[in-house]
């Protein structure tokens, strides 16, 4: 039995004396734990090393005892193992040297054998439920196939992913092609990691903003459900989209236990938009945590009261960001631990 379930109970909806708190990216650039690690060893070295990514997954909560760990990982290591080369260059991000931009491209991807591929995350997870020793639940996450698809076809990050969608309007049969090879992979890549141990899956739909609300159907959501048809009888799924507040209404009926809603969309709207019952998780701007400790404290007292403290998980509106001092991470913590109604 996990000592501090919290932040389950909130997932399954029930009364909790104070909402629980973890944030999107916590294990990471902000630590000097990390920073340190990071000097030693290139990114997918600590991915892919299980006593390197299980270390870096429990520093933060060494550090500030959040109510969940999220494993640290990469959401590019799906199209690796589906035989798509991925790099990660210093001070510019992914790198994808052979984009798929036409139909024969497809070719060369495969929907891998999991174990193979991936038992490296799988052998991280074991080692991280023991360090955390049954005291907090750890989560297990995967980019949705639609931002998967973004990088494999962008071959970097953009600001609009226009060649991605360009491959999608142009190319329908191929974009769901591979759309398609992304799902399959993930369903069994995640149901892999709650074998494994997770007691919780987030999707990140981290590009899903970009398309509109009939085009999100259409490349995104749909792919998403049935990564949470196939999940959902396992462990609980948090769905984040980011951009991606039209959709929050299909959301809340897709059978996923938590919705992440970023901070454009307020706790009020994103009451209204998701019917009002589902956990919802966010929604605090990442930059805001570089306001004063005093001032942050004040920002999540009034966050909680908007959303309310039951069917809700507090969190950031993204990933942290690395330049935020350690107090102000250390503030943003202590203020959902202090909560009282």
């Amino acid at each position: 039995m996990i000592k501090n379930d919290l932040f389950l109970k909130a997932l399954k909806g029930e009364t909790v004396d104070r909402p629980p708190v973890w944030m999107m990216r916590q294990a990471g650039r902000y630590l000097p734990e990390f920073m340190a690690i990071k000097k030693k060893y290139d990114f997918f070295t600590r991915c892919q090393t299980p006593e390197l990514a299980s270390e870096i997954t429990v520093q933060p909560i060494k550090r500030y005892g959040m109510d969940a760990a999220i494993l640290f990982s990469d959401i590019l290591v799906i199209p690796q193992a589906m035989n798509i080369e991925v790099e990660m260059k210093p001070n510019f991000g992914p790198y994808l040297p052979n984009p798929i931009r036409k139909p024969k491209d497809l070719d060369s991807v495969i929907v891998p054998d999991i174990e193979d591929t991936l038992g490296y995350i799988m052998d991280a997870i074991k080692m991280t439920k023991e360090k955390l020793n049954d005291e907090i639940p750890l989560i297990g996450f995967a980019g949705s196939p639609w931002t998967i698809l973004c990088y494999c076809v962008q071959g970097q990050g953009s600001k609009n992913f226009d060649l991605a969608k360009g491959f999608c309007f142009t190319q329908p049969a191929a974009a769901h092609q591979l759309l398609q090879k992304i799902t399959d992979t993930t369903i069994a890549y995640l149901k892999e990691k709650v074998k494994a141990g997770v007691n919780a899956v987030q999707v990140f739909d981290s590009w899903g903003g970009m398309l509109s609300q009939t085009d999100y159907q259409e490349f995104s959501f749909q792919y998403i459900q049935q990564i949470i048809d196939a999940l959902k009888d396992e462990a609980p799924v948090i769905v984040f989209g980011k951009g991606c507040w039209f959709a929050l209404n299909d959301m809340a009926k897709s059978g996923a236990s938590a919705l992440g809603v970023d901070w454009t969309c307020s706790a009020r709207n994103a009451r209204y938009l998701s019917g009002g019952k589902i956990t919802l998780q966010g929604n605090f701007d990442p930059s805001r945590l570089l306001s004063p400790p005093t001032e942050i404290k004040k920002m999540v007292y009034q966050m909680i009261n908007e959303f309310g403290k039951d069917n809700y998980i507090v969190n950031l509106g993204h990933g942290i960001l690395p330049n935020i001092p350690l107090e102000n991470a250390g503030a943003f913590v202590e203020a959902v631990k202090e909560y009282t109604v």
